[in-house]
Formats: C-alpha cells, structure tokens, sequence
C-alpha cells in the first residue's frame, strides 16, 4: 500500500515539474509581434562600431580568435578593452591610466592580484565614468597593472549592467 502511493506520489511530482519547467519557457518565449534586432557589425571586420540592436542593447562581435574588443571612453579618453569576464575589476595599462588623467607615477602598487600569468602588484584606482556609445557607468572600481598589453573589461563594469550575453560569437550588452 505505501509503495504503490509513493510511486503515485513520485508520478505526481514528476508532473508538476514538467508543468513549472513548461510554463517558465513559455515565458521566455518572444511575444509574435516583436522585432528581431538588426545586428549590422560582423565578425568579418571586428573594426566596426557596435550595432544598437534594440533599445539599450549593444552587440559586439568576436574577432578571428574568439576576443572581444570593445572601444570605450573612460574619464573622457578612447581605450580600448578586452573582455575578460574572469577578472573581478577593469584593469588599466600604464599608459591608459595616464591618458585618462591618472598618473601610474602617482600611484601606490601596494595591493595583489592573482592573474593567469601569476601574482602581480596592483594599484586600486575609481573610474568616474565609462562610456560604451550611449552607455554611461559611473564610479567604477578599477585597478591599474604595469607589464599590460591592454587594458581589460572586468566584471566591476559587466556587473553594472542588466545583462550581458555571449552567443554566435557575439557579445550582447543591455542596460
């Protein structure tokens, strides 16, 4: 009697959870009359601007090895980012810290990081705005590391934002 209600029991279980995995998909699913967004940069010429794809969406595609480069202002100065969703603050190189008006010279390294390449000495620093096209982020915490070939996009910034996306090679930013 006990096994055969369990077994009962299970298949109802079963049934609710398909149900709730059913309906939570359905939600996902775009409403019929939406516009798909119109991606006009390629990955064929990684040069080009992001599109705007849709209202507060910018697409950025990969280049030939699969990087994300993204071109921002910071503190009113063009630099020119890597996407790297593993480091935990925007990283500057010397020469991009000085173009944005802080001087490298000025700065105590007296803080660690942990990288791929092994420990390094950092320099916390705060950004007091990054700007992707009409995107603007405000305070944003950084660090400044010597021996840097580029200055890296980190998750100090992506968290900032309602989301972001890799797919097909492209990376999709909204806010």
């Amino acid at each position: 009697m006990i096994g055969w209600a369990l077994r009962w029991a299970l298949v109802w279980c079963a049934i609710a959870v398909v149900c709730v995995a059913a309906i939570n998909n359905i939600r996902w699913l775009p409403s019929p009359g939406a516009a798909k967004p119109e991606i006009v940069a390629s990955a064929d010429n990684p040069a080009e601007m992001p599109s705007p794809a849709a209202v507060n969406t910018l697409v950025y595609p990969a280049d030939a090895r699969g990087h994300i480069l993204i071109d921002a202002v910071v503190n009113g100065a063009p630099v020119r980012f890597l996407l790297d969703t593993g480091a935990s603050l925007v990283i500057l190189t010397p020469a991009d810290a000085l173009a944005t008006g802080i001087n490298p010279r000025q700065l105590a390294f007296d803080e660690r990081a942990s990288t791929a390449n092994g420990p390094v000495r950092m320099a916390a620093v705060s950004l007091r705005e990054v700007r992707l096209g009409q995107l603007s982020i405000a305070d944003v915490p950084a660090a400044v590391i010597a021996n840097l070939n580029i200055s890296l996009l980190g998750m100090s910034f992506l968290t900032r934002l309602q989301s972001y996306e890799m797919r097909n090679g492209k990376l999709t930013i909204t806010w």
